[in-house]
């Protein structure tokens, strides 16, 4: 069997962060972006780059699972990983990365497994300017805002910062082995990256171009962002691109089972003494399908992309969050909602009664005309047998 060669160059991917402002219900390298985790995605950044020793750090209890995403993103290059546990802090945890590095390495790369969508290229130009000379080198990004500084006591305005001078650090960032080693264990304080630890033992710290795909997953908009940017689309804070022209057309179907807490909530409507549907929201199968229906028009992915269980500000959620965060989306992404046509398949609730009510609510919430219609299935099925209830949707969009 022929084994990789052992390389000169190491990549610390450093996953061990909880990700308390992201609130995905899990530490954030594990939280998902669509079928892959965030870490998944890092790596394959990693991997496509030159070829490196690649050790992980990870908060206790996932390393198991970080070994499963590495073997599947590294390929033929697996025997090159390893996964190690973090600390408390983040110069613990690169501390221990490097702790597992292998002799022959002397140029390691230090990664925010939170950057995941950080290009190849990145990789590149930090690695190419350590062998030019440098012994610690950050991509970085100019800073196109205008900077304030305040009084954080008041939030008054004191001045106004030169951002000629300033910009925006991103990851890898990229080192002498020794020199790293020896900044890490010399530093007095806890700095908020790797090259500020370098830099406060004196040595220099050059720049390279960063990406604004490197962007760090730190809160759900982010999130949100990369996930657009996933699935083809451009996100909130990217221009959109021209739509297609012509309207584009999507489908849509959401099934809940009865069994839930609380109220029956169905087509944005809370249906008191009916029992109610189970899942992670309301179970409200009418929205859901709506929401199917309208990202699979704009190609934005399905309702798991952006609504999944690793979402908790959407646990219990009702149709106006999901149809408002949908409306969102597609905008951002330079479509507007159409029409939409959706017909609930259920024996209970019956709709006559209140299927203009339910109209009116949802229309308000997508900001165009839906409507609604009900059916049975003559006794057939789980819907026949009053197990819960079934949604079709057709949602129509057209450029904004």
């Amino acid at each position: 069997m022929t084994l990789t060669p052992v390389p000169r160059l190491a990549v610390v991917v450093v996953a061990a962060g909880s990700g308390t402002r992201l609130r995905g219900g899990a530490p954030k390298a594990f939280v998902g972006l669509d079928e892959r985790t965030i870490l998944h995605h890092a790596l394959r950044g990693v991997f496509a780059a030159e070829a490196a020793q690649v050790v992980i750090v990870v908060p206790h209890g996932f390393e198991g699972d970080a070994l499963t995403d590495a073997r599947d993103a590294a390929g033929a290059r697996a025997d090159l990983v390893s996964v190690v546990t973090g600390g408390q802090t983040r110069q613990e945890s690169v501390s221990a990365g490097l702790a597992a590095l292998w002799a022959d390495v002397d140029i390691v790369l230090v990664h925010d497994a939170a950057r995941a969508l950080t290009p190849p290229a990145v990789f590149d130009r930090v690695v190419a300017a350590i062998d030019a000379g440098a012994v610690a080198v950050i991509p970085a990004m100019p800073v196109v805002d205008t900077i304030k500084r305040i009084d954080p006591a008041d939030g008054r305005v004191i001045a106004a910062v030169d951002r000629s001078e300033l910009a925006a650090a991103q990851t890898p960032q990229g080192f002498r082995r020794d020199v790293l080693a020896a900044a890490l264990r010399d530093a007095e304080a806890d700095h908020t990256d790797d090259a500020a630890a370098v830099a406060s033992v004196g040595h220099p710290v050059m720049t390279v171009e960063g990406d604004a795909t490197a962007f760090k997953i730190t809160t759900a908009p982010d999130l949100d962002r990369a996930r657009a940017l996933l699935a083809g689309r451009p996100s909130p804070e990217v221009p959109p691109a021209p739509a297609p022209r012509g309207p584009q057309v999507g489908i849509g179907t959401d099934v809940h089972a009865f069994g839930g807490e609380g109220a029956l909530w169905l087509a944005g409507l809370e249906w008191p003494g009916e029992i109610a549907l189970s899942g992670h929201s309301d179970g409200d199968a009418v929205a859901h399908a709506i929401v199917d229906a309208l990202l699979a028009a704009a190609g934005l992915g399905d309702i798991g992309t952006h609504f999944g269980t690793d979402r908790p500000e959407f646990a219990g959620a009702h149709a106006d969050a999901f149809l408002s965060h949908t409306v969102g989306l597609l905008a951002a992404a330079g479509w507007r909602v159409g029409n939409v046509s959706v017909q609930v398949q259920a024996n209970r609730p019956r709709f006559a009664a209140r299927r203009v009510e339910a109209e009116r609510i949802l229309s308000a919430a997508v900001g165009a005309p839906v409507s609604v219609s009900a059916t049975t299935t003559d006794g057939l099925g789980f819907t026949g047998r009053t197990e819960g209830v079934a949604a079709f949707a057709t949602a129509l969009v057209v450029p904004a």
